[in-house]
């Protein structure tokens, strides 16, 4: 299998111009725009003003390179706004036409494609962010994903998919990336071998993966894509989009036994056609080690299983960071051999491969950009004031939640990630988290008021996956105010919120019963 070059993808560029112009003209309606548009990876902002443009980081990895085009791309074209999402890429936002055809074509020579960022196409491979660093993980999966991921490019220009197809690999129980239920999740095991999931995903008809196949050579997974695209082609709803993510066959194939016996018939018609897809070459992973230099005590230092060597957490609020931090970590990234930035599933950034002097130099750059106890880590999606198909704006939510919790001065630990979600798609993973709210609406006089549903004690790690529990409705204003309860009622126990609400699952429906619309 032959990696596609990334500039081969500039041919396709002039189309994409075309219906921009188009689009912004007035010619060209929203709908069959954005029909159009998601292929390229990008898409029109609520209002139709300005763009959006999802710049794909294979694996949630940003080298050095692409780091360094990125932040040149922000100060060449005046970007005020990005966004690290919970698919591990950056999106860059607030983009007039101009710039989004400019920024998509100029990405192409650091080897950034932005194509299948969108729409009916495999998105962007997910991979837990720190593998190959991670003291205690089973394997590096990294070097797996990337080779999936340029498999997976073939597929853009293939037969066209019901919907779209998230692929994504773990290094560990922590399920970081949520492998056991995405379209097709590759979990490491101990062995050195991967268990294979499929058919999951979170929003409505939420399903956990059905686990298709055990300790699988990890140089043979591209044949279980392969199998993926032909049952997801063949069973796959292309009749009705709203039934139309892979989670659906587990009900065509006549439920999760029933769709196991369908992955492995394609898969045995993949291993008979005699295509060969097994991965031979895997680029080598240099071997590093740290210097004598100290770092700091800080819970944002992480110290890596390279001796010597450390990651350095960033999580700006709502993973939307400070362009300016962005572009002075890339310019000091650049000075910093072997160092590079992974993206997180929950918007976090890490800068890992770091000395102890280098660590303390990424905490100071990123000190005024960060969170400051667990909570303010908390994931959003980017939200209905930007998103076409959002009901709520999930952003301005969050800033609302973590001014309230800091002026009430409530402890670290006392609340825990929350995960917010503007609609149903759950874009935000408010279904397995700790605590998840869901854009809605609640009418009262006869009148809908912005309001959010409440979830509480989902859970993504493997072996504990648990869909949150549905408690109500809460209006938006209203949230904030509950969230301070819930953390001055754990903080007077004397515990965290993860022992507390531990301790007694239902509690929290007692703080929340006052709260609910």
């Amino acid at each position: 299998m032959e990696r596609i070059d990334p500039m081969s993808w500039k041919a396709d560029l002039p189309a994409f111009r075309e219906k921009t112009e188009a689009f912004y003209a007035g010619e060209l309606d929203k709908a069959a725009y954005k029909g159009f548009s998601g292929l390229y990876g990008s898409y029109a902002q609520k209002g139709g003003k300005a763009s959006m443009l999802r710049l794909r980081m294979t694996a949630g990895r940003v080298t050095p390179e692409k780091l360094a085009f990125t932040a040149d791309a922000i100060r060449k074209h005046g970007v005020k706004r990005l966004h690290f999402t919970t698919c591990q890429t950056i999106q860059l936002h607030d983009l007039q036409p101009q710039t989004v055809c400019a920024v998509m074509e100029e990405a192409l020579s650091a080897g950034i494609v932005t194509m299948g960022g969108g729409g009916d196409y495999p998105r962007n491979v997910m991979c837990a962010p720190l593998s190959g660093v991670e003291p205690g993980e089973y394997f590096d999966v990294l070097p797996w994903a990337e080779a999936a991921a340029d498999y997976l490019m073939h597929f853009i220009k293939a037969e066209k998919m019901p919907r779209k197809l998230k692929v994504c690999f773990s290094n560990s129980p922590a399920n970081a990336v949520h492998a056991t239920y995405r379209d097709l999740g590759f979990v490491a095991k101990s062995n050195g071998l991967f268990d294979v999931y499929s058919a999951g995903g979170l929003g409505n008809n939420p399903r956990f993966g059905v686990k298709v196949a055990e300790d699988v050579q990890p140089e043979m997974v591209l044949y279980y894509i392969k199998a993926m695209w032909l049952t997801f082609r063949a069973y796959g709803n292309y009749e009705n989009r709203g039934k139309a993510r892979t989670r659906y066959m587990q009900d065509t194939c006549g439920g999760p036994e029933g769709y196991r016996r369908t992955f492995r018939e394609k898969l045995e018609e993949v291993f008979a056609s005699g295509e060969d897809l097994t991965i031979r070459e895997i680029p080598a992973t240099p071997e590093l080690t740290g210097d004598s230099s100290v770092c700091p005590p800080s819970p944002r230092v992480l110290p890596q299983k390279q001796p010597g060597l450390y990651a350095v957490a960033w999580h700006p609020l709502g993973g939307q960071p400070d362009p300016a931090v962005f572009c002075a970590v890339a310019d000091a990234v650049a000075q910093m051999p072997g160092t590079e930035m992974r993206l997180a599933p929950d918007e976090t950034a890490y800068l890992i491969n770091l000395t102890g002097a280098e660590a303390a130099r990424m905490l100071e750059l990123t000190a005024g950009d960060t969170a400051q106890s667990l909570f303010e880590t908390s994931v959003s999606c980017i939200g209905a004031a930007t998103c076409q198909v959002g009901v709520r704006d999930s952003q301005a939510l969050l800033a609302a939640c973590v001014k309230a919790v800091r002026e009430a001065q409530l402890p670290c630990g006392a609340l825990p990630q929350i995960h917010i979600s503007g609609c149903p798609s759950s874009c935000g993973t408010h279904q397995t988290g700790a605590i998840g709210f869901r854009g809605a609406a609640k009418v009262i006089d006869k009148k809908p008021h912005s309001a959010f549903t409440l979830y509480v004690n989902g859970d993504s790690r493997q072996g504990c996956e648990a869909m949150g529990r549905e408690l109500g409705v809460v209006l938006e204003e209203r949230i904030p105010e509950f969230l301070v309860a819930l953390g001055k009622t754990v903080a007077a126990s004397g515990m965290d919120y993860a022992s507390w609400n531990a301790k007694d699952p239902t509690a929290i429906d007692g703080v929340a019963a006052e709260y609910l619309a």
